[in-house]
């Protein structure tokens, strides 16, 4: 089969982590018969630097002609440390889940056995801990009217959300559980905010088209100390924008390291998956960066292609590679071994 992969390496360590990505999903298309034909694309700080843009217009077109974008990440200081800077790397981040209409984005967490004494939570809390949080990405807070006073002595930003935007990510998340443990979490405020009270409304007449899936709730204050407290009880987490920002970010210390961390963002104009991590400039063409992220968000990508046994075949690959210590040094402070090792060592592991 033939697929077309449009690459946003962006800033920092992107390029660096995306091509070790890129050199895996190469093995693939080599064991299964498959071509990925890459477009590269610019995003980010390098976008702004060459044509002023952020999202530059050929970009979006490269994207939404493709199957999947790649993306590796944007930020840089002379940006982030300009708080005067009119344009912003993130701005082509925010414009592009629009122009692609991302409305979920998925994050696994995991603990990794081989990994367990790494975390900075006891291995007997985190042991066993497989879950997936379904954050809805394009509407509450982050984007609802925004006011500042004319004198700048109040401010205020709406938090609001229409039926349709929760109908949408609560079906994605049920139907996701289905093929998992059976559970939704439905983190809210629901005590507090109108907001919240709509989602448990909405969220409850949508679980009634999965009567095998049990529902649970829990406030987003309680669902941030039961994250640390149990981790393990959870399946699927659904949540707003806001929350789920949060409680994702609280999720990836689970694991030991956020360089192990994938995520795919979807919609309906295409899907696109990145590794958390940021662009982390410090780490910039030093080969130290932990490419693992990014090649399991590799592995989200095959999935969403339906190419479920070569996704399996790379997170296989990463399991074997993290149980032999082949790790960049954020796992294992002794090792030897850089990006473009064990980049290169999954890829033969296909």
């Amino acid at each position: 089969m033939n697929y077309n992969i449009a690459v946003l390496a962006g800033d920092g360590i992107g390029p660096e982590v995306t091509s070790q990505a890129k050199k895996v999903l190469d093995k693939v298309a080599a064991k299964y018969q498959h071509q990925f034909n890459y477009t590269e694309a610019l995003m980010g700080a390098c976008a702004i630097d060459e044509t002023g843009n952020p999202l530059p217009p050929e970009t979006v077109d490269v994207c939404l002609n493709s199957d999947a974008v790649l993306f590796g990440a944007i930020g840089d200081p002379k940006y982030d440390n300009d708080p005067s800077a009119k344009v912003r790397p993130e701005q082509g981040l925010l414009a592009l889940r629009k122009a692609l209409e991302l409305f979920a984005n998925i994050r696994p967490v995991e603990c990794y056995p081989s990994l367990i004494d790494k975390a900075p939570l006891k291995a007997e809390i985190i042991e066993g801990t497989d879950f997936v949080i379904y954050r809805e990405l394009t509407g509450g807070i982050y984007f609802g009217e925004k006011q500042l006073s004319e004198d700048q002595s109040f401010a205020s930003d709406l938090c609001g959300y229409h039926q349709y935007e929760i109908e949408r990510i609560a079906h994605l998340a049920f139907k996701a559980a289905q093929l998992r443990r059976n559970k939704v979490t439905l983190v809210d405020k629901a005590n507090v905010l109108e907001s919240s009270r709509l989602w448990r409304r909405v969220v409850k007449e949508v679980a009634s088209n999965y009567p095998e899936v049990t529902l649970d709730f829990l406030f987003v204050d309680n669902a941030a100390m039961q994250m640390v407290l149990n981790p393990s009880q959870f399946d699927v987490v659904l949540t707003e924008n806001m929350f789920g920002d949060i409680l994702s970010d609280e999720g990836s210390v689970i694991g030991g390291s956020i360089g192990l961390l994938a995520s795919a963002s979807v919609g309906n104009k295409g899907a696109l998956f990145e590794p958390i991590h940021g662009s982390y400039p410090q780490a910039k063409g030093l080969d130290i960066a932990n490419p693992v992220a990014s090649i399991l968000s590799a592995a989200m990508l095959l999935e969403h292609l339906n190419l479920k046994k070569e996704a399996s075949s790379i997170r296989n690959a990463v399991m074997q590679s993290l149980e032999a210590k082949v790790v960049t040094k954020d796992l294992d402070v002794d090792s030897t071994y850089g990006t473009e090792d064990v980049g290169s060592h999954i890829a033969s592991l296909i």
